[in-house]
């Protein structure tokens, strides 16, 4: 069973790939996600902040130790200045990378504004990085800005990033814009080598008890593969970019389900962090069960086969099957 596939101008072995998530950040779990069949890995994403953080504080120590003795102990920051300084770990976990495993390595680097952490694709691209993920995750919350505004950020960010890179792009965003078919077609324009639907915009709680704003953290459910599955199939025909699917991607039917409606590779980070690197397998394993009842000998036989494209009715992906659901919905349907 042909299980390869192409993302990013990259031949993988499957398309079965570790989403950014903490799992990146150590060396031995990425090579036990490869032994288990992972076919690329992203990594955890570097923050702008991180990054100009790093420069703001290089920078004041440049200039209050200019007239400083290097031998002097004073002119060394305290230790815990250093503890938020990760831009240069980051730049060695891809060189790890790198050496010890045998699959492509895809770096991610997480912005909005326009500046001079975008050239830190460079540097990632320098670490041996085969491809970058860029990671745009931006709450519109200021009502100045309009929608131009805030789609042109995201056209600017990514123009700058290629000019910076002769790695592939890919870009990490989420659906909420007016109209994403043009916005896709856009950032394609704009120069993506790809792009990844969806992102997770984290919902903060409010703490009853100590009135607060609580952060949280849940992972994903199987059921919200759906917005992704969706835009994916009425995109896949518009777009020659690669298309990686992301978020409630758990099983090997959630992975067949992408790859049908056009997706290249699904991406995963809940199922791994739930069950271990080991859950690779098994999808893989149904994967290729299911193939093999339905008579498909490769991927690339199937990509597509259920898109807006390729189904006989494409309006089940839009307007019309939202009212033929609603109009058909029965109270009996939930006892």
């Amino acid at each position: 069973m042909n299980l390869e596939t192409k993302y990013l101008g990259l031949t993988l072995k499957n398309p079965l790939v570790p989403s950014a998530s903490p799992l990146s950040s150590e060396t031995d779990r990425v090579k036990q996600l490869e032994d288990a069949g992972a076919s690329a890995i992203v990594m955890y994403s570097l923050f702008e902040e991180q990054i100009t953080r790093e420069n703001r504080a290089l920078d004041h120590y440049l200039n209050t130790t200019s007239e400083s003795y290097a031998e002097a102990l004073s002119y060394f920051p305290e230790p815990d200045v250093y503890h938020n300084l990760h831009a240069e770990d980051y730049l060695d976990q891809i060189r790890d990378l790198k050496n010890a495993v045998d699959i492509p390595v895809i770096a991610s680097l997480n912005g909005v504004s326009e500046g001079g952490w975008i050239s830190y694709a460079k540097n990632m691209e320098e670490a041996g990085a085969d491809a970058l993920e860029l990671n745009i995750y931006y709450i519109a919350g200021d009502p100045s800005k309009t929608s131009v505004d805030v789609e042109n950020m995201y056209i600017n960010d990514i123009e700058a990033v290629k000019k910076a890179v002769g790695i592939p792009v890919s870009v990490k965003v989420g659906p909420y814009f007016s109209s994403f078919a043009n916005m896709a077609t856009r950032m394609e324009s704009a120069g993506a080598d790809g792009l990844v639907l969806f992102n997770r915009f984290y919902q903060p709680d409010i703490d009853l008890e100590n009135l607060e704003v609580e952060p949280t953290l849940e992972l994903s459910s199987t059921f919200e593969k759906r917005l992704p599955l969706r835009w994916i199939a009425m995109l896949r025909p518009h777009l020659k970019c690669s298309l990686a699917a992301t978020t409630g991607i758990h099983t090997a039917d959630d992975v067949i389900k992408m790859i049908l409606a056009g997706a290249d590779v699904a991406m995963m980070a809940s199922v791994l962090l739930y069950k271990g690197p080991s859950v690779l397998n098994t999808i893989l394993q149904n994967m290729s069960d299911w193939m093999e009842e339905k008579e498909y000998s490769s991927l690339e036989e199937m990509k597509g086969a259920m898109s807006s494209a390729s189904v006989a009715d494409p309006s089940a992906f839009e307007r019309a099957n939202y009212i033929k659901i609603l109009q058909g919905f029965r109270l009996e349907d939930l006892r």
